[in-house]
């Protein structure tokens, strides 16, 4: 799994029927710091994730474990939302 900051939403109005139903968010990809790391990806939300909170992410093969993604063409779903996290006893994010 990885770290991410939700950027945004994405609507696709015509898509895959299988993809109908799902929320789809931009996430911008962090570093260990809770930095930017330039990357973004979108991804199913499995879990209602809004708009700045940081979440944690799937991707590949992974993506399609949930109960909401199961067998559905997905390659990103965010899989939870982060309330902190330390390395090495320091705090690098608090929600």
């Amino acid at each position: 799994m990885l770290l991410a900051r939700v950027a945004g939403t994405v609507v696709a109005s015509r898509k895959e029927p299988r993809l109908d139903g799902l929320t789809f968010l931009l996430l911008e990809q962090l570093d260990i710091d809770n930095e930017g790391t330039g990357g973004y990806v979108v991804a199913a939300d499995a879990v209602g994730a809004g708009v700045g909170e940081v979440v944690m992410y799937a991707s590949g093969s992974s993506a399609r474990q949930t109960e909401y993604t199961f067998e559905r063409p997905c390659d990103a779903v965010v899989m939870a939302i982060v309330d902190s996290w330390e390395v090495g006893g320091d705090d690098r994010y608090t929600k």
